[in-house]
């Protein structure tokens, strides 16, 4: 039991890692997909008109896990996506890691089995002042708290 006066404040969501096969993949400036649904499923009830019975179904995920980063010369992630779109599917295992204010790991999201689906270029603007960023987007076969 917490004692009288002790704060449980919420972690930021602007500190975190990567880790691919137990690798940091770089320092990314987004990630977002971290959902897992349980779908409902309705059962009628003969003779009982006053409500439907609404039963647990099976979890799902219904988002991909997508990651966004500046652009470097790292090639990691867009060698993983082209070897997937020229049917060389290598699934891989990862973590999003959540880190507290001392830099010390407050959470970890561990996701299975996930593979390039997509993969987005920057948006180049002459004009503008902004970073070149990529984005990653992974279909995976779950997620678990590491």
């Amino acid at each position: 039991m917490a004692a009288v006066g002790d704060r449980n404040d919420p972690y930021g969501a602007f500190s975190f890692l990567v880790e691919i096969e137990g690798l940091v993949v770089g320092g990314f400036t987004e990630v977002t997909g971290l959902q897992l649904e349980i779908e409902v499923q309705e059962y009628r009830e003969g003779g009982q008109n006053d409500y439907v019975h609404r039963l647990p179904g099976p979890a799902r995920y219904a988002t991909n896990l997508v990651l966004r980063r500046g652009l470097t010369d790292a090639d990691t992630l867009w060698t993983w996506q082209r070897a997937t779109a020229w049917g060389d599917v290598v699934r891989r295992n990862g973590s999003i890691v959540l880190l507290d204010e001392s830099g010390t790991e407050a959470w970890r999201w561990n996701f299975r089995g996930a593979y390039p689906v997509r993969w987005t270029g920057p948006d180049l603007r002459a004009g503008a002042d902004a970073v070149a960023v990529e984005s990653l987007e992974l279909a995976h076969q779950g997620l678990t708290r590491g």
